[in-house]
């Protein structure tokens, strides 16, 4: 399926409105910045507690990052279903997140009735400075 046959029926303050609504606890570390046919933005500024050993940021922080861009941008296309969850999340890790801001980009692989596929890719400074991939699947509730 073609990115533009992917049609966003929620806009960039819907979501932040959902996020604040759904997740209460979240911070404002994580804002989406850009919806588009079949993709989302999602721009993190982590803190001295994102990092671990080494300084750079830890693994689950950047786990997290590619799992909420993935439930953003399927959200974008589904409305604001709030019990889609992960199945399934595959992550390499390519090169080291320093102190500062980064970003993911998911792309809607594949958008079904109960399973949704996404790829993300978190980058730093520049899209070229890609430093982690993740594939993720959702799977969404029926209507039963």
């Amino acid at each position: 399926m073609s990115v533009a046959a992917f049609k966003p029926v929620m806009s960039v303050e819907d979501m932040a409105a959902f996020f604040a609504q759904a997740f209460p606890q979240r911070g404002s570390q994580t804002r989406v910045t850009e919806i588009a046919p079949g993709r989302a933005r999602v721009v993190f500024d982590p803190a001295e507690e994102n990092l671990r050993p080494g300084n750079l940021v830890s693994g689950p922080t950047q786990m997290g990052l590619a799992d909420h861009a993935a439930y953003a941008v399927i959200l974008a296309h589904i409305g604001p279903v709030a019990m889609a969850v992960t199945s399934n999340l595959n992550f390499s890790f390519l090169r080291g997140v320093q102190l500062r801001t980064f970003h993911a980009d998911a792309r809607l692989l594949k958008l079904g009735k109960r399973l949704a596929t996404v790829d993300v890719v978190l980058w730093q400074d520049d899209e070229a400075n890609i430093v982690a991939q993740s594939t993720v699947t959702y799977a969404i509730p029926g209507n039963s």
